[in-house]
């Protein structure tokens, strides 16, 4: 078995890296970094939208540096044990799919979530709305279109889903594993239709290529089309 072939069916890791990123995730990130960190950020800058975008990078070191010690380093495995390589040219034209159909599917979700009297928004796209310059659009788009992808793919498509495929399967794999990228985004409970849509269409994009550049361009590109709209709304 090649080693492309072989990441879909075993891995270097036990119930214990799982374990403890998932409780990196929803006791520290959350208790620590959303609750903790994010009050203190806006206190400092005294804007939503600037501590919630530090809030998003502190997340994304606290989160690479658990993968980096947690799963990689004792093994010493490189970044692209977790899905971090080339892909070849033809999955170009899926890709363009796959941000379409994530587009539609989102599209979607949320005009269903206004009807029942929710909008899809929080403090970040507010203070964005409220404050449109050049500067702040492109913040904005380093921060959903860029760091959020990045980290986010690693993370939850690399190893969460990789973990779960390998252990039960593609299908329980992409619902587990969106069902916990989705939870990952609490306390935005309006958003979390979309999010599951999201980790749905992603974790298949990581299963058909063996990586997570496809995943992380098409997660980037419909994050920074979601921006311009919420700059231009």
């Amino acid at each position: 078995m090649n080693r492309m072939a072989g990441w879909k069916t075993k891995d270097a890791w036990s119930w214990r890296e799982f374990v403890l990123l998932l409780l990196l995730e929803f006791v520290f990130v959350m208790a620590v970094v959303k609750y903790g960190a994010q009050r203190l950020y806006l206190s400092w800058l005294g804007n939503p939208l600037y501590s919630g975008m530090l809030t998003g990078l502190t997340i994304a070191i606290v989160l690479l540096a658990g993968l980096n010690y947690i799963a990689l380093r004792p093994q010493r495995l490189t970044w692209a044990e977790i899905g971090l390589r080339r892909f070849p040219a033809k999955d170009w034209g899926r890709i363009l799919i796959w941000i379409l159909v994530l587009v539609v599917l989102s599209t979607g979700a949320m005009l269903l979530t206004n009807l029942f009297g929710n909008t899809v928004s929080n403090s970040k796209t507010e203070s964005l709305q409220q404050n449109v310059t050049w500067f702040t659009v492109l913040l904005a788009v380093i921060s959903a279109g860029v760091i959020s992808p990045l980290y986010e793919e690693l993370f939850y498509r690399g190893f969460m889903y990789r973990w779960l495929q390998a252990r039960a399967g593609v299908g329980w794999g992409i619902m587990i594993s969106s069902l916990i990228f989705t939870a990952a985004h609490y306390p935005t409970m309006n958003a979390m239709p979309v999010n599951f849509i999201a980790g749905v269409v992603l974790a298949w994009a990581y299963e058909k290529t063996g990586s997570v550049v496809p995943a992380m361009i098409i997660h980037g590109v419909t994050n920074t089309i979601a921006v311009l709209l919420t700059a231009t709304g």
